[in-house]
């Protein structure tokens, strides 16, 4: 497996969206420590790492020494020695503690829960990475899965199969995505997978992105923050992938919905903090919304007790989007390519604008 590691990255850092963002100022890129050229011993705590996986670092970072299976007591007393760790460990006392800390990697594109820290956030010496663009095809055809069931009534059909009924008018509304309008809003690494996958569909494309840019070939029209709500208006699909910050927090409430056309699809994989869920509720119940797919929401997991479990026109899933084998196997290629770039002194792939959140 380690010698797959320069074509696999190679082909991985190809892709639309993978190794973007490589700054946290700017696009300075960042490098987390001078290593002397790889030759300064280093310290990483992992949360887990097989026999095969701390052979490949081992042979990409020399010079580090990853720890695992530690208790939260036993790092908070070892905190001193690391200098990376891996992000899901990260507590306030630790970072405290921490004082040789220059690296911490997410595993996930969505860094809201880590930002939130002040020892993280507040210290400029803490390079902070994620996996923007890992998750994006796999997160992308759930996307499709989600949206093809609710617009073929997949569900219907389904409930009639199980009854071995050979009913044709089960399902009801049955609509194809061809000539239909897309809005991705945040069309970063996952976004970009969901507006390809629309283009594809020959569906016309509308796209949101923070700063304006030219439209790549596979988008009809890309706009700014400043665009959305003319966009929501011309949208019978609005696909959110946009990071939880305290700008984007709250985001599509009553009067969203509202611009949107009735009968719209709403398919959110970003995280359930961007939606007002009574809001969304309402828009479904009112008709507005033909339907929506659902990963992520506010609360999560959702109570046993709420009403859009039992919405016929709601498909949920428990923030599952990411998962397959092809996720595993991209987020590892990131992380060992980062390992390799740590111990070497050189800049990191994927860092995050503490201050923005993403």
């Amino acid at each position: 497996m380690r010698f797959l590691v320069p074509l696999v990255f190679l082909i991985l850092a190809a892709a639309p969206g993978f190794g973007q963002g490589l700054s946290s100022s700017g696009n300075q890129s960042v490098v987390a420590v001078d290593t002397d050229g790889g030759n300064r011993p280093l310290t990483y705590l992992a949360g887990r790492l097989d026999a095969d996986q701390r052979s490949e670092l081992e042979a990409v970072a020399p010079n580090i020494r990853f720890v695992v299976g530690l208790t939260d007591t036993e790092a908070l007393a070892r905190a001193a020695e690391f200098h990376g760790a891996d992000a899901h460990l990260l507590t306030e006392d630790f970072l405290a503690a921490a004082v040789n800390l220059r690296w911490s990697q997410s595993w996930s594109a969505g860094v809201d829960r880590y930002v939130r820290l002040a020892g993280l956030t507040g210290n400029d010496r803490i390079v902070l990475t994620n996996m923007k663009g890992v998750h994006g095809p796999a997160i992308a055809e759930h996307v499709f899965a989600m949206l093809l069931s609710l617009t073929r009534d997949l569900d219907a059909y389904r409930r009639a199969q199980d009854q071995a009924a050979w009913d044709r008018s089960a399902g009801s509304g049955l609509t194809t995505l061809s000539g239909r309008t897309m809005l991705v809003v945040g069309m970063g690494g996952i976004g970009s997978q969901i507006a390809r996958r629309a283009h594809a569909f020959d569906m016309r494309v509308l796209a949101t992105v923070r700063t304006p840019r030219p439209a790549p070939d596979y988008v009809d029209a890309l706009g700014v923050a400043a665009d959305l709500d003319r966009f929501l208006a011309e949208a019978d699909v609005v696909a959110v992938a946009l990071p939880l910050t305290e700008e984007t927090s709250g985001l599509f409430d009553a009067e969203k919905f509202s611009l949107m056309k009735e009968g719209t699809y709403f398919i959110n994989i970003g995280r359930g903090g961007l939606v007002v869920t009574a809001d969304l509720l309402a828009a479904l119940e009112g008709g507005r919304l033909a339907g929506a797919g659902l990963d992520v929401t506010d609360p999560e997991p959702l109570p046993a007790d709420h009403p859009l479990w039992r919405n016929e026109r709601v498909l949920i899933t428990p923030h599952v989007a990411s998962r397959a084998e092809l996720t595993s196997e991209r987020r590892w290629q990131m992380f060992v390519e980062n390992a390799r770039r740590f111990g070497a002194g050189e800049p990191l792939l994927n860092v995050v604008d503490k201050q923005l959140g993403y």
